[in-house]
């Protein structure tokens, strides 16, 4: 037995439509295709066509962007046609579930991952010449046709959009700015990020940074925008939480001072008769992060020496679990009953 000898042909009905569009070679060849079956039937006027190395559409028309997308998973994954559908059990008469084991170590990311997250600022799936697709470093993989190949030392846990394996928000970002040079569309696509709560600032900085894309002044600036959206998304949050959860009106964004003396530093919110104070933790993951958390930490024990109670809300909190940081918030309000009397404090609009 060689390559070219054929095994037991295996229906494609547990495919799914497009799956039974965009096949491999050795998929090809489970169901009785020779590879010089397939390459005949990829011969000009033939009825297939080769659209990637391995990888087979089973009509002559251009591809839809859901078979453009299948294809460059089929290319890059590592073992394709090892884990084939058929071995995941289907009750009768139920849809095939989609199948992450057949694409593993690839993920769609870049451009073409914002789309399927339904970025608006991200461009039609039809339009990208190309699909970016993310791997592990060691594998020995080159782009090809309309799959460019991206590596990572770590391959993140997938999301998955519409059944296709998508590297997470942060990281598509990260790798969408590395190819472009547009300074309106890098900030674009990341003021929409946290605009529309896909993700935290925080964690787009990170990914930038580990990407080596800080040094990039189109990028510095957009990054300074992301900021800028990533705490007015807050502090809208924050206003809510007060509201909705029938906390005590704060004064908003006020500067302390003690009478006559020092600047103690700004509040994003402040409880004046309980002495409660409330600060939003916007930072990002930027090279100057040790001496802001300092800058931080100083603050918060000369308040606290002056009997002045601070609560920290990460962004990300006001986000996923609001409810728990307004009762946070709450507790410490009441506690201020059973505690000695704070310092007098000077409050200043910020």
């Amino acid at each position: 037995m060689n390559h070219d000898t054929p095994l037991s042909p295996r229906p494609l009905r547990h495919l799914s439509d497009v799956r039974r569009r965009v096949l491999t070679t050795a998929e090809l060849r489970a169901r009785g295709v020779t590879a010089a079956g397939a390459s005949e039937q990829c011969r000009p006027g033939g009825p297939w066509q080769q659209f990637l190395p391995g990888v087979f559409l089973l009509h002559a028309g251009p591809p839809t962007s859901e078979e453009r997308l299948h294809a460059v998973l089929l290319f890059a994954a590592r073992t394709p046609a090892t884990a084939p559908a058929a071995a995941i059990p289907v009750q009768p008469g139920a849809e095939e579930p989609h199948a992450p084991q057949s694409y593993s170590d690839a993920l769609i990311t870049g451009l073409a991952a914002l789309t399927l997250y339904g970025f608006a600022s991200a461009p039609s799936l039809l339009s990208l010449d190309r699909i970016d697709v993310l791997v592990p470093r060691l594998r020995r993989l080159r782009s090809q046709g309309c799959a460019r190949v991206v590596r990572t030392a770590s391959l993140p846990a997938p999301s998955y959009v519409t059944g296709v394996p998508v590297a997470p928000v942060p990281r598509a970002l990260a790798d969408a700015v590395a190819e472009l040079t547009d300074a309106d569309a890098v900030r674009r696509l990341l003021t929409e990020a946290v605009r529309d709560g896909h993700c935290d600032p925080a964690a787009v900085v990170r990914e930038l940074t580990q990407a080596r894309l800080l040094s990039r002044p189109h990028v510095v600036d957009a990054v300074d925008s992301l900021l800028a959206e990533g705490r007015s998304v807050a502090e809208d949050r924050l206003y809510r939480m007060v509201r909705e959860h029938g906390l005590p009106e704060p004064v908003w964004n006020v500067d302390l001072r003690l009478p006559g003396g020092p600047h103690l530093g700004g509040l994003d919110a402040y409880w004046p008769e309980q002495a409660v104070a409330l600060e939003l933790d916007t930072r990002a993951a930027r090279q100057d992060e040790d001496s802001l958390w300092s800058e931080h930490a100083r603050k918060r024990e000369h308040l606290e020496r002056l009997g002045i109670t601070v609560v920290h809300v990460m962004p990300r909190k006001l986000r996923d679990a609001v409810q728990q940081q307004a009762t946070v918030v709450r507790t410490a309000l009441m506690a201020a009953n059973d505690r000695e009397p704070a310092a007098y404090v000077v409050v200043l609009p910020r």
